[in-house]
């Protein structure tokens, strides 16, 4: 199914939509122990999903329940469902990460992290690294705090090809249909941003 269908149906399942991030959006599940993350399109969210397959069981990572590609491109991921964390402890926890401090445990995830940045640098198209800022520390349900998301693609280099050359894109991105449909879009663009991308993405070659 596409994202727009997934997200129908873990609505009409009893999920309630709790969130909307720049690529994504996420439902709560009706028990509130899990998050459910539907994006369109996110290159870099393979690599955090990675992330989490490598270190599972690691303090600093949710847990994954369940994840899937979706047709066109996008994501489903079922996560166990994280909180707002304090700013002034999340901006320590986005120091320390910086600076190569802090627990054992965050260490490991760094390394393993930088590691899986040079694998996707070697093969994702306008890939931007490793990008951990306090608004990607939260805090789980047990209290742990857990890093989300800390990979990136260079987004605006990416949609300025789309308007000089959308077939650049398509070439280096097969499959991904639906990479006009990430909220970022819908939320920060005019009306005539998104008609010009719009134009130019179904534009015949």
């Amino acid at each position: 199914m596409t994202h727009r269908e997934a997200t129908a149906e873990l609505v009409l399942a009893g999920w309630t939509p709790c969130g909307v991030g720049d690529w994504a959006v996420g439902l709560r599940s009706p028990d509130g122990l899990w998050a459910a993350r539907v994006c369109p399109f996110d290159p870099a969210y393979a690599a955090f999903l990675e992330l989490c397959r490598r270190r599972s069981g690691n303090p600093y990572l949710p847990r994954v329940a369940f994840d899937t590609p979706l047709e066109g491109g996008g994501t489903l991921a079922v996560l166990e469902f994280l909180t707002p964390l304090d700013a002034e402890q999340a901006g320590e926890v986005a120091r320390q990460w910086r600076e190569g401090t802090g627990e054992a445990a965050l260490a490991e995830v760094r390394r393993a992290a930088a590691a899986i940045d040079a694998e996707f640098r070697a093969r994702t198209p306008w890939w931007d690294g490793v990008d951990l800022n306090p608004g990607n520390v939260r805090r789980a349900l047990d209290g742990r705090v857990a890093v989300i998301d800390v990979f990136c693609v260079d987004g605006a280099s990416l949609y300025g090809q789309v308007l000089r050359d959308a077939e650049v894109v398509r070439a280096k991105l097969p499959g991904h249909r639906h990479l006009l449909d990430i909220p970022y879009i819908a939320r920060e663009s005019t009306p005539e941003e998104i008609r010009a991308l719009r134009a130019a993405w179904h534009r015949a070659p």
